[in-house]
């Protein structure tokens, strides 16, 4: 058997491709780094682009509908403001017992004739919680305009008066469009079917046609 000596060149030959190898990978690296720079980011075409900056004061900071923390009103259940399940017989909350007793009294006789769950959504409401929920609805819907659609302003809401009241859930609702007119109870706006309010004459005549929403309705324009 015989031996073969490696001459010089052949045993460097793998020692020079690794340190090519390596040069070639340090060489990406530095290019990815110089392509993607703090502050910028590649764009569609790959040429970069400045990154906005976002401050703490950025809408980016809330998601819509949701107004910056300085911006939310401190308002509780004095406010009117109710938790979930809160039933039309139920006093202890100041968004069911501020009603109007005549809406109020005709909202009970409904719900023992309807023998289906009756509860408040949202009743009376304070000045201050009505603000609160304008500036929300602005905030969620992008306009004053489109907000007024949904919310009105607390000096021509029949919220902050306790003459209206929301009602919930489906089978309530459901039930009201049907015979809320032998209480005097109707449906204002065709937007909200849970939003009620008395009108004494529907018990003998039906309820008058619904506004589109509260945009139409003359109290809101006062």
């Amino acid at each position: 058997m015989t031996t073969r000596t490696r001459t010089r060149s052949e045993s460097a030959r793998p020692t020079t491709r690794r340190i090519v190898g390596v040069l070639v990978a340090v060489l990406l690296v530095v290019v990815a780094v110089i392509a993607v720079a703090p502050g910028r980011q590649p764009s569609a075409t790959g040429s970069p682009v400045a990154r906005s900056p976002v401050t703490a004061s950025s809408p980016a900071d809330a998601p819509p509908g949701v107004l910056p923390r300085e911006d939310r009103a401190a308002v509780d259940e004095a406010d009117g403001v109710l938790p979930d399940g809160v039933g039309v017989f139920d006093d202890g909350f100041p968004g069911v017992a501020n009603l109007d007793p005549a809406l109020l009294g005709a909202l009970r006789r409904a719900a023992a004739d309807a023998g289906v769950p009756f509860t408040v959504t949202s009743g009376w409401r304070s000045p201050e919680y009505q603000d609160q929920l304008l500036r929300e609805a602005v905030a969620e819907h992008g306009s004053e305009e489109e907000a007024a659609r949904w919310v009105a302003t607390a000096d021509t809401s029949a919220h902050v008066s306790g003459d209206a009241v929301d009602v919930g859930p489906a089978q309530a609702m459901a039930w009201l469009a049907e015979h809320g007119a032998e209480h005097g109870l109707c449906r204002v706006y065709s937007n909200e079917p849970w939003h009620y309010e008395l009108r004494p004459g529907a018990v003998g005549h039906g309820c008058p046609r619904p506004y589109a929403d509260p945009t139409q309705d003359p109290r809101t324009h006062r």
